[in-house]
C-alpha cells in the first residue's frame, strides 16, 4: 500500500511487547523517517504498550474512533532529539490495519508528498441483504459486487466482518462504507462502495 503511494519504506521489524524496547524502536524510526506507522499494541489490554510510549515521546492527539474495524487507533507525534515524526498507531489485525489505513493514512501521506489527495471513490450499489450496523459509529464491510438484471450494481457482504478474518478481504471486490447516521440496513436500501481497484 506504501510502495504504491510512491513512498520510500524503511521496515523496523517486529518489536516485542516491552516498554523500553517500542520507545527505542520509535525512538529510531523517528530518526529516519518523516512518518512512522506501526500495527498493534494500542488497544487497552495489559500488553499494549504504544500509548504510552508515544505520550513519553510526544503527544498523542487522538485514541480509539468510532469506526469498525479499527477503532484502537492512534495519531500523534514524536520526538527524538532535533527530530520529530508524525506517528499513526495501526490497529493489530489485518483488516483494521487495511481500513485505517485508507481512511486515515493515505490522504496525510499524499499530502506530505506535496501531491493532491484525491478522494476515494464511492459507487453507489444496491444492499442485496440487511446490513447488520450499530448507529453511532462508521463501518467498513467487505463486500462482493454484483451486476443486476436492471443494469445496476449490488454487493453483497462476504460473510463474517470480524477484523481478524483477512480472507474476507481476498473474496471482496471492496468495501460497503456504512456512516455512523445509519444504524441497520435493509436489503435494497443504496448504499456507497469503495472499490479494491487501483487501492490493493
Amino acid at each position: 500500500m506504501l510502495q504504491r503511494l510512491g513512498c520510500e519504506v524503511l521496515d523496523l521489524g517486529l518489536v516485542a511487547d516491552d516498554p523500553a524496547r517500542i520507545e527505542a524502536a520509535l525512538c529510531r524510526g523517528c530518526e529516519a523517517a518523516d512518518v512512522v506507522i506501526t500495527s498493534g499494541g494500542v488497544s487497552s489490554g495489559d500488553a499494549d504498550y504504544l500509548r504510552r510510549a508515544m505520550a513519553a515521546l510526544g503527544d498523542v492527539a487522538f485514541w480509539r474512533i468510532a469506526m469498525r474495524p479499527g477503532r484502537p487507533m492512534a495519531f500523534g507525534r514524536i520526538a527524538s532529539g532535533s527530530h520529530d515524526a508524525l506517528l499513526f498507531g495501526l490497529p493489530g489485525n489485518p483488516v483494521a490495519v487495511m481500513v485505517t489505513f485508507y481512511a486515515f493514512v493515505r490522504d496525510a501521506l499524499l499530502q506530505l508528498m506535496g501531491a493532491r489527495a484525491a478522494p476515494l471513490p464511492l459507487w453507489p450499489v444496491i444492499a442485496l441483504d440487511a446490513l447488520s450496523k450499530k448507529l453511532g459509529r462508521t463501518e467498513y464491510q467487505r463486500a462482493r459486487l454484483q451486476r443486476l438484471a436492471d443494469g445496476r450494481w449490488g454487493a453483497r457482504t462476504t460473510g463474517n466482518q470480524g477484523s481478524a478474518i483477512l480472507h474476507s478481504m481476498s473474496e471482496a471486490d471492496g468495501l460497503l462504507v456504512l456512516p455512523d447516521e445509519l444504524g441497520t440496513v435493509a436489503a435494497g436500501a443504496t448504499v456507497d462502495f469503495l472499490p479494491f481497484d487501483g487501492l490493493i
